[in-house]
């Protein structure tokens, strides 16, 4: 053992971590090095950093903090018992990955006892003491104490993180539980026997807990569930409750929907409520399957979770550098999807990976919370290989869990620091806008993906038109069904399931037909002329109908290609288009060139007009509950064309950072500077921008220093052509090329909606596809390509 007194010089740098002090104990914050590596993990006494071997000597070399609490985890297998068939199966009740009552990512592997090893290390020189020692000095045992007793900061991000997690049982009370007024009617619902009020269904029946009606709930997407006379029963009288019959159980618990505030709910006083019609829930078993178990069996039964994870074949393990999985820290398969596929661009190796040593070098003051950091971090742990070794036999692995990244790319977003199911398409756009706030000395990895867009909108009295120009990141494809190639296979299969529905018969998988969509009818789709009502004519000072068609003015690098495949039911309740659409493994998409003013076309005249909302669609908007400068926007985008354009609108829009913000119009004067505080525009002109960028940015955010940053980054090519209005660029500073490419990786989604299900994604590595399932890597036999959701195109 060590001299003490090695100890003594820092004895006064040691600290005794506070009550919110939080102690990374768990991992290294520039390595995934953990407890249970090799080396372990040195846990600073001052700063409560975790580092691994590689990284702890030069934390001391530039913080001069010597002491360190070692950890060491030894983990033993425990062999699995034998199956004696008297264990319950488990059984799964949650459409979600990595939670209680989901599938479980850890299935078959093995348990393991766990038992861990401390020492005080002071360096230089690694000098061990062991631990627990009596003749340590009392400020080092108290500290090395609190650190072995300190939670997890995984474990306290987690627990916050699932407070009020959707997992298909978590549920907000209803609003309309409490004060529920139910009919004198007499109504009193016999024990069994229930049927439909309006239709001969047997099944899938809702009582409405106002009236006592008993009707047949949504049809599914695949044809079956019921008719729909529930929700047109709320139509007609607005009554909001309704509980599922056959899924009361004698505790007063049931599925409950309120279609008022269109969600799964829960009724405290659901027993109450069931006996005005006389049912008595304590006699009362649950016969029929709650809305998780038939979402589960839908899914199950279309086959979607199979082809997309490609479980029916013999997947061959693969393991090395970029061959590194994800572990699925519950609900996270969105995140792990993007960030292997955002890793396959050589800008973001060369500025996270090969840059790494360099973001190391600074040792900020707090890399957890340094975006850099972590993102090097991370992209230096999937591509290295350091973590990618053999696992099950299944291709399991036991990859990288992305803690400290998801915590940090998710701060202060109500969605993604959740532990809620997320779109992967908007976590893209978050993560890019991350990426952008944090290249503002460097450049940009996100470049090799921009390209401008051109959209060219013409008069249709004057025939004069005008030409604009908006950065993208990527190219939203409409999925249009009515160009299916394979209709009437569609249309037998549809009668067959509604046949089989009606006479309450089992759903046969092989009726499942997916109409198959061929690219070619996408890209028309967006290509085509769109009609944009109440467009305002500089040319003849009036509205008029005018059309408008869509170009890209460059081509990127890399082209990720979003299907639309989510959308709006006119219900409002979210829906997932089932369908096959034929991507390309190499395409031409020169068809899609702008060329900009064209010999013979005459511009538009140049004239700043205010903008007029229609005050009806407004009020209507308004009485939905949306923002009222999110109202101007939305009326403004779509040209008071109506209620169907202005409330699409906002649903594709409620996560932009900017949705309540003030609206301004594109090309309006800049908001007036007065009542601005000096003291903030110095402030955001401390950070590299003028004068003029700083008064607009907090004019148009009330003054919130904060908003104003985020504004000046997202409105960048705006404020540039603000302050240098002169000949405009087409290209907006983006890279452009030969408009050919090959696929290198997409991203599946499977389940009915964004809120729920899983991703997966396949990627084109050295030659081979393969796919990705959280920290299951395998190679790929049959890439299920035109089942995907985005799509990233490599320029050839």
């Amino acid at each position: 053992m060590a001299s003490i007194d090695l100890l003594t010089p820092h004895i006064s740098k040691v600290k005794l971590p506070g009550p919110e002090q939080l102690i990374y104990k768990d991992e290294c914050v520039y390595s995934f090095d953990n407890p249970e590596s090799e080396t372990g993990l040195y846990v600073s006494l001052v700063s409560f950093l975790g580092f691994g071997r590689n990284y702890v000597e030069q934390y001391f070399q530039k913080t001069g903090n010597a002491v360190f609490l070692h950890i060491w985890r030894e983990k033993i297998p425990v062999p699995e018992p034998e199956q004696t068939g008297d264990g319950p199966e488990k059984k799964i009740t949650r459409l979600a990955i990595g939670v209680e009552g989901g599938f479980d990512p850890s299935c078959g592997k093995p348990k393991f006892t766990y038992t861990n090893h401390y020492s005080i290390i002071v360096l230089p020189g690694l000098h061990t003491y062991p631990w627990p020692n009596p003749s340590l000095p009392e400020a080092i045992k108290k500290s090395a104490q609190a650190v072995i007793d300190a939670e997890s900061p995984f474990k306290i991000a987690e627990l916050a993180a699932l407070a009020g997690t959707w997992d298909g049982e978590a549920r907000e009370v209803s609003v309309h539980a409490v004060s529920l007024k139910q009919l004198d009617n007499g109504v009193k619902i016999p024990p069994s026997g229930w049927k439909c009020a309006k239709c001969e269904l047997t099944t899938n029946l809702w009582l409405n807990l106002v009236d006592g009606a008993v009707l047949c709930g949504r049809r599914f997407f695949d044809g079956s569930g019921g008719n729909e006379h529930a929700v047109e029963h709320y139509r007609e009288t607005g009554y909001p409750l309704a509980v599922k019959l056959g899924t009361i159980t004698a505790e007063g618990k049931g599925d409950v929907f309120s279609y008022a505030e269109d969600d799964m709910v829960e009724d405290p006083y659901l027993a109450d409520h069931l006996k005005h019609f006389g049912i008595n829930v304590q006699q009362l078993q649950k016969t029929d399957k709650s809305m998780v178990e038939l979402e589960l069996e839908l899914n199950q039964r279309t086959g979607e979770w199979n082809t997309l994870q490609e479980s029916g074949s013999s997947l061959q393990p693969l393991h090395g550098p970029g061959l590194t999985g994800l572990v699925n820290l519950g609900n996270s398969c969105y995140i792990n999807s993007v960030v292997q596929v955002i890793f396959r661009m050589p800008d973001f190796v060369r500025r996270f990976v090969e840059g790494a040593p360099e973001i190391f070098a600074t040792f900020p003051e707090d890399p957890v919370n340094d975006f850099n950091v972590q993102t090097a971090k991370l992209g230096v742990g999937l591509l290295s290989g350091r973590y990618s070794v053999p696992g099950d036999t299944d291709g399991t692995q036991p990859g990288v869990a992305c803690h400290m990244f998801r915590n940090l790319v998710g701060k202060d977003h109500p969605e993604f620091q959740s532990k809620r199911q997320q779109d992967a398409h908007e976590f893209y756009l978050h993560l890019l806008t991350l990426l952008q706030r944090n290249s503002r000395h460097k450049p940009n990895p996100s470049d090799c993906l921009k390209f401008s867009v051109e959209e060219r909108v013409q008069c249709g009295e004057s025939r004069g038109v005008r030409y604009s120009t908006r950065p993208e990141h990527h190219l939203p494809l409409p999925v249009p069904l009515r160009a299916a190639d394979n209709a009437p296979a569609v249309r037998r299969a549809e009668e067959r399931r509604a046949a089989a529905a009606a006479s309450d018969q089992p759903l046969d998988p092989s009726t499942v037909v997916r109409p198959n969509i061929p690219f070619a009818a996408c890209l028309d789709s967006f290509m085509k002329e769109e009609t944009v009502e109440q467009f305002f004519s500089s040319a003849v000072n009036k509205k008029v109908t005018a059309h408008k068609i869509t170009r890209l003015a460059t081509f990127p690098d890399y082209l990720l290609i979003q299907l639309k495949k989510f959308t709006i039911k006119e219900d409002w309740t979210p829906a997932k288009l089932d369908v096959s659409v034929d991507m390309p493994w190499e395409v031409d998409l020169s068809c899609l060139r702008g060329r900009g003013l064209q010999p013979g076309e005459t511009p538009l005249p140049d004239t700043a007009v205010e903008p007029t909302y229609d005050a009806a669609l407004m009020a209507q908007l308004l009485d939905m509950g949306f923002p009222a400068e999110a109202c101007k926007k939305a009326l403004y985008y779509t040209a008071n064309s109506g209620m169907e354009a202005a409330s699409n609108w906002l649903m594709e829009h409620m996560t932009d950072w900017d949705f309540a913000n003030k609206f301004q119009p594109p090309g309006a004067a800049p908001a007036p500077e007065a009542n601005l505080d000096e003291a903030s525009v110095e402030q955001i002109m401390n950070m590299g921008f003028t004068r003029a960028q700083a008064a607009r940015a907090l004019s148009s955010t009330q003054g919130d220093v904060g908003r104003a940053v985020d504004w000046i980054f997202s409105h960048a090519d705006e404020l540039d052509a603000w302050e240098a209005p002169a000949q405009p660029d087409r290209a907006l500073g983006c890279r452009d090329g030969p408009e050919k490419y090959k696929l290198i990786a997409f991203i599946s989604h499977m389940g009915t909606s964004t809120m729920v299900g899983h991703y997966v994604c396949h990627l084109l590595h050295e030659g081979r596809w393969v796919i990705f399932n959280d920290n299951k890597v395998a190679l790929s036999e049959n890439p299920p390509k035109n089942l995907g959701y985005l799509y990233l195109y490599e320029r050839l």
